[in-house]
């Protein structure tokens, strides 16, 4: 079940809403709990015991950790281990297969036939979810919860279930028994929904249609490669961030807290401070599970540069079982690296400059992330900076409409900051005009999915 689909908006949430704040606050979570089974089974009723397994996994696994015993670092490697198995299993095993077939036939083993294993919906997220449960426990950062329906609840909540933010359990720990839902907050919560909702639909949706289009052309030209390349690249942020918004507005109606996932990351001014914007949950728990773990910055130059490149290997490759997302991490990574060799160098560009520097990588980034191999990133890379075939085709004359170039300003203004953090305070202190806006942003998001069929859902290559 999509957030941006009618039966949600419309049926499932409304109800859960509504009975959430009736029940007595000692029920609440076992009707989240169950909610949230529901609303996985929606989409994915077949691996619904995935998820229940790894609810029991490390439900079982912290209260071992909580007990008094010498043998906490090995009960934590093994959850963690098993944690990882199961992600495994399902994400990587026909990747690796595939990849060792030529092998296997090189020294005779008798080929077989590589398995269909399909993905369940969001078991990256859970599952990070999971290890930090344990890692917490482990460090003393969080007390193990005796409550399986409470921990279940935690780890299968719908709002950050299948798309994020991941949500650290030591962050809502007093929320999960102890927390209060008014009329306020939930006003708030679905304000938010509304507007992430707008982000999802109205923006990245059209854009991800010219993206499809322009690269599914067979004779893709240099200005339709652009064209191709920025929308997807704004089309995925929406996408991320529309997603992230509406789950943050249905947790605080819900009485929760979940983090800011994005903020402005196309403004950012190197790639580190990119990655201190574009999807924060999984950045900061990447530095605080491996980064850190790993030694950080703390035992020399060498070694930094290493666990930067590590951090960023595993970052691509949590995205999906392809060498396009490896090529990505690194990609990224690379120039981390190379930030943190030149830094406190010299030179000083102007911010526009640094701006443009950013884009530009990311962009490239984005091209090589979305294709669904390298020889395919690589034909589109050289489109775009081929200057031979610049001709207007009529296919970018097609998609750049009219309608197009209001969404790219709609989009490009969404990305600016000091526009949105302005109207964010004129409607703050206006909540007439706020209402307005999110019933608008909820009208045409409607209109939208009511006159198309196009509505595509990125997580499920994660």
């Amino acid at each position: 079940m999509l957030f941006s689909s009618l039966v949600f908006i419309f049926l499932f949430l409304p109800f859960v809403l509504l009975l959430h704040s009736l029940l007595r606050e000692s029920w609440r979570n076992s009707f989240l709990f169950f909610a949230s089974l529901f609303f996985y089974a929606w989409g994915e009723p077949s691996f619904l015991f995935v998820l229940i397994v790894s609810i029991c996994l490390n439900y079982g696994t912290g209260l071992l950790l909580a007990a008094p015993n010498h043998c906490r670092k090995a009960v934590l490697t093994c959850g963690i281990l098993v944690n990882l198995l199961l992600l495994f299993y399902f994400k990587y095993t026909v990747f690796f297969l595939d990849a060792l077939m030529p092998f296997f036939t090189k020294i005779g083993f008798v080929p077989f036939e590589i398995p269909k294993i399909w993905l369940p919906i969001g078991i990256s997220f859970f599952t990070f979810q999971g290890i930090s449960y344990l890692v917490d426990i482990y460090r003393g950062e969080a007390v193990a919860q005796k409550n399986f329906i409470s921990l279940g609840m935690y780890i299968a909540l719908f709002p950050q279930l299948i798309a994020g933010p991941i949500v650290r359990y030591k962050s809502i720990e007093t929320r999960i028994n102890e927390r209060k839902v008014s009329t306020q907050a939930i006003r708030d919560g679905l304000r938010l929904f509304c507007i992430g909702l707008a982000q999802k639909v109205i923006i990245a949706n059209p854009l991800g249609k010219v993206a499809d289009l322009a690269f599914s052309t067979p004779d893709l030209s240099m200005p339709l490669a652009w064209l191709g390349a920025s929308a997807y690249m704004l089309q995925i942020y929406y996408d991320f961030a529309g997603y992230s918004t509406m789950a943050i507005g249905i947790g605080k109606a819900l009485g929760f807290q979940f983090p800011e996932n994005f903020n402005f990351p196309y403004f950012a001014t190197s790639m580190s401070d990119f990655w201190r914007r574009w999807h924060i949950s999984l950045s900061s728990w990447f530095r605080d599970y491996l980064y850190i773990p790993l030694g950080g910055n703390r035992k020399g130059h060498g070694k930094t540069l290493r666990n930067l490149v590590l951090v960023f290997c595993a970052t691509g490759f949590w995205h999906g079982a392809n060498w396009t997302f490896l090529v990505w991490g690194l990609w990224h990574g690379m120039f981390l690296v190379l930030e943190r060799m030149f830094r406190g160098k010299p030179l000083k560009f102007p911010s526009f400059v640094r701006h443009f520097y950013v884009i530009i990588a990311v962009l490239i980034g984005w091209v090589v992330f979305r294709c669904e191999n390298m020889r395919e990133a690589w034909a589109c890379i050289e489109t775009l900076f081929n200057f031979t075939h610049p001709a207007l085709s009529p296919l970018f004359l097609e998609l750049f409409n009219n309608f197009t170039i209001f969404i790219y300003i709609c989009a490009i203004i969404g990305c600016l900051p000091p526009i949105m953090l302005r109207m964010e305070t004129v409607f703050l202190r206006h909540d007439m005009f706020y209402d307005c806006a999110a019933l608008l942003c909820l009208l045409f998001s409607v209109v939208f999915l009511i006159n198309s069929d196009f509505n595509p859902f990125l997580y499920f290559r994660f």
